[in-house]
């Protein structure tokens, strides 16, 4: 199971960068941050729960900025 978490976690995060490079997905975009939030946010909780703390430090700090892009848009 923890496998297919992981390949979701990586997937939410790699599909709207990949589809961003080819120019038809903003990165400011609400489908593009909620997405890097949410895989980055996934793969933070496994990283804690296998004590891999370079890859938490990595993946929490994908989920704050992305979580801080949200909330920026939210005030505009």
């Amino acid at each position: 199971m923890s496998q297919i978490l992981q390949i979701l976690g990586a997937l939410l995060v790699l599909v709207p960068f990949a589809w961003s490079q080819l120019g038809s997905l903003r990165l400011d975009s609400a489908a593009y941050l909620w997405s890097n939030a949410a895989g980055s946010g996934l793969l933070s909780a496994i990283a804690v729960s296998s004590y891999q703390w370079g890859f938490l430090l990595l993946e929490l700090t994908w989920a704050m900025v992305s979580v801080g892009g949200l909330i920026k848009r939210v005030r505009q």
